[in-house]
């Protein structure tokens, strides 16, 4: 049985405003998460293996009840099997995060895992790498397509000079960057159908893992400096002082 295993983490939407409270982000102000943007492409992928010849397609997430929704948006377009590890606490550090997936991982018997390349709300990129080193599963970062053809499964990916094709043998797993294929939405029979599919709830204490020797601790978030005022520039006798500026200053030319 070939089955695949997709990462998805639910983050802040891009178009939500996060303010800070008392050294924290004040997740209840936030009023819209969605789905991190990699993630989705990672999700598409994993999509088309099943539709290629996968068995199943597992979508695992860890985080707190909300996230649950990430998981029936991933039943809407396809997913077979959803699980949720429930995880309230305030932080736990990456490697913890990691030994929780791991764990999630085995438990659901995929060999082929997919997982984007990095969370929109940390941009770490520790997550894939690390799963897959606990695990002991081949890695390929920063793909845009993976594909199978029987046993053999091949990855494409951008590199120093060119498009790269690389062939692994499972168990594997690939981070995904933004490809060129376009992301699914769900109809109304998906979203429907999805409402019924049961969602796999479990604790961390039910999987085995220890969550009390981080080795990492969140000590305050602050909000990132304000932008500058724009400017605003009129006439063909600006155009020097245009070019200086996105040549010193913005480094886009």
């Amino acid at each position: 049985m070939m089955g695949v295993a997709v990462l998805l983490k639910q983050v802040p939407d891009t178009t939500a405003k996060i303010s800070v409270s008392g050294s924290r982000v004040d997740e209840s102000a936030i009023t819209k998460w969605s789905i991190s943007p990699y993630d989705e492409y990672a999700l598409e992928n994993a999509i088309m293996l099943k539709e290629s010849g996968a068995d199943e397609l597992v979508a695992i997430t860890c985080g707190p009840q909300r996230s649950s929704k990430c998981l029936t948006e991933a039943a809407a377009v396809g997913a077979d099997r959803l699980i949720h590890v429930v995880a309230d606490e305030d932080f736990m550090d990456s490697c913890t995060i990691q030994r929780i997936l791991s764990s999630a991982i085995e438990m659901s018997g995929c060999d082929i895992v997919l997982c984007g390349k990095q969370a929109a709300d940390t941009n770490s990129g520790s997550t894939g790498p690390g799963v897959a080193s606990l695990l002991g599963y081949s890695c390929v970062g920063s793909v845009t397509e993976v594909s199978m053809d029987g046993d053999k499964i091949s990855a494409t990916r951008l590199g120093t000079s060119g498009l790269e094709r690389i062939e692994v043998n499972s168990p594997c797993l690939f981070t995904f960057d933004k490809g060129d294929v376009e992301l699914r939405r769900p109809n109304v029979r998906g979203i429907m159908m999805a409402k019924k599919k049961p969602i796999e709830t479990i604790s961390i204490e039910e999987l085995g893992v220890e969550v009390d020797n981080s080795r990492a601790s969140l000590q305050s978030h602050s909000s990132p400096p304000e932008k500058p005022p724009g400017q605003k520039f009129e006439g063909a006798g600006s155009i020097e002082i245009v070019v200086s500026k996105l040549r010193d200053e913005a480094n886009v030319i």
